[in-house]
């Protein structure tokens, strides 16, 4: 799922209960109001969806039983690190934040969601050398949309980096001149994983998904329907 922040909040008002220990200290130590509320509402999303893939009531009581962990694989910390629900190693989930849009995705296969809005920041083309590949910078350069280009390319790769697939430092290796650009209907393949692109034009942001299931973009429940949402085939973004 993709999804406004302030709809996400708005949909489960209990949503402070629903946080660990751990996920209220570090929403507290946001630096602003708005940053707190993207991070509360990522870890507010990823339970939404996972409560829809295992079929559940999405009420307050269920996605209280959904524990979201982390836990870095090099330092043990449990500030940072791979989400994964406590008490259901199956189930693979991921989430992302940006000024006022969240992302969540929730699978029984491995998958990692990133979402961005459209408006680069100032001088992040310039980091195009670190994050494309040789190829990927010579079809940048001839795309009509530099920086469109750019973006796609980044939630993609960021994606790759939550699968354990690559890390930051080595994005340039990972080749993904080859796939779409970004407009065509469901989901590529590159090697043995699915990418999907999704681009909200309401909420004026660009997310992947990238999955070694094949996923699909679930809507946001209605708030009359928000304890109950039905339930769809495959892993949820």
């Amino acid at each position: 799922m993709v999804a406004d922040t302030d709809e996400v909040l708005g949909l489960v008002p209990a949503y402070e209960r629903l946080l660990t220990d751990v996920e209220r200290r570090r929403a507290d130590a946001m630096l602003t109001a708005r940053a707190r509320a993207d991070f509360v509402a990522a870890h507010v999303l990823v339970r939404l969806c996972a409560a829809r893939l295992l079929d559940r009531p999405a009420d307050t009581r269920v996605l209280e039983q959904l524990v979201l962990e982390q836990r870095c694989p090099g330092c043990g910390s449990a500030e940072h690190g791979r989400p994964s629900l406590a008490g259901l190693p199956k189930v693979s989930v991921s989430l992302s934040h940006t000024t006022g849009v969240v992302a969540a995705a929730a699978g029984r296969e491995p998958v990692g969601v990133d979402v961005e809005r459209r408006r680069l920041p100032d001088g992040v083309r310039s980091a195009a050398v670190r994050v494309l590949s040789a190829a990927e910078r010579a079809a940048m350069g001839e795309h009509a949309d530099p920086d469109a280009y750019f973006l796609r390319q980044w939630v993609r790769k960021e994606c790759f980096v939550k699968l354990g697939r690559t890390t930051l430092g080595g994005l340039a290796a990972v080749d993904l001149s080859g796939l779409p650009d970004g407009t065509a209907e469901g989901p590529s393949r590159h090697g043995d994983l699915y990418v999907l692109d999704h681009t909200d034009a309401r909420l004026d942001a660009v997310a992947a998904v990238v999955s070694a299931g094949r996923p699909r973009i679930g809507a946001l429940p209605a708030p009359a329907d928000a304890r109950c949402p039905a339930a769809p085939e495959g892993p949820i973004t």
